[in-house]
């Protein structure tokens, strides 16, 4: 097998719920990214939109996990941190953000564009502000109705939302990786333990598969 551009990095994984709990995506995504030969920190919070990794705001669950040591459960302890905080301290190649539902605002009649790109563009400058490479993980399919009245005309809404406008961030678009329906969902938007296993070995593919200049500065710098 061929090593994967991710070999020998290190990388900032921040996530919603999806990122927070046990047996969710945190889990299998580490592992997945370890196997690259990746150095991985991940920290989830619960709720968090993208503007909120760029303050320090108290969130109802949260997780971290450093590689494939045991995950650590935050609950009502959780709280986002700055981006720039983060980047100072974990010194990423690529920090790599999993960011969509939370955002997608699904319960409300009209998607809350402004305010999206407005925490979209503001957490993706404070990156490149850092002159750290990012890449944007969008939401997955999951199951119409539900506590979260996901929906899957929203989900594409958000997905090509933030296919426009993650720049400089390289957009992954998880729309691709399963059919609608096709990953069991608990409550319309969380998956079961295989949908987050074979999410997260997408992922973790698709992010193996991008340019080296797209995950990492080494061989650029001047």
């Amino acid at each position: 097998m061929a090593a994967s551009v991710l070999a020998g990095l290190t990388l900032l994984v921040l996530g919603e719920s999806h990122m927070s709990l046990e047996n969710y995506l945190m889990e299998p995504l580490n592992a997945k990214l370890t196997q690259q030969g990746a150095q991985v920190h991940s920290i989830g919070a619960c709720g968090a939109s993208a503007g909120d990794w760029l303050i320090t705001k108290k969130v109802d669950c949260g997780a971290e996990q450093q590689g494939t040591s045991k995950i650590q459960i935050k609950g009502r302890d959780a709280t986002t941190t700055p981006i720039a905080t983060l980047i100072g301290k974990y010194k990423p190649d690529l920090v790599v953000l999993v960011i969509g539902d939370t955002m997608a605002s699904y319960d409300k009649p009209a998607f809350p564009k402004t305010w999206a790109w407005q925490n979209v563009t503001g957490l993706t400058k404070a990156i490149a502000a850092t002159g750290t490479k990012c890449a944007w993980v969008g939401p997955a399919w999951g199951k119409a109705g539900g506590m979260y009245q996901k929906n899957d005309a929203r989900t594409q809404l958000m997905s090509q939302f933030l296919a426009s406008n993650v720049a400089p961030c390289t957009y992954i678009d998880s729309l691709t990786f399963s059919k609608p329906g096709q990953w069991v969902t608990t409550d319309g938007q969380h998956f079961t333990v295989a949908g987050y296993k074979s999410w997260a070995n997408a992922i973790g593919d698709a992010l193996g598969k991008l340019p080296p200049e797209a995950v990492s500065n080494k061989g650029t710098k001047k």
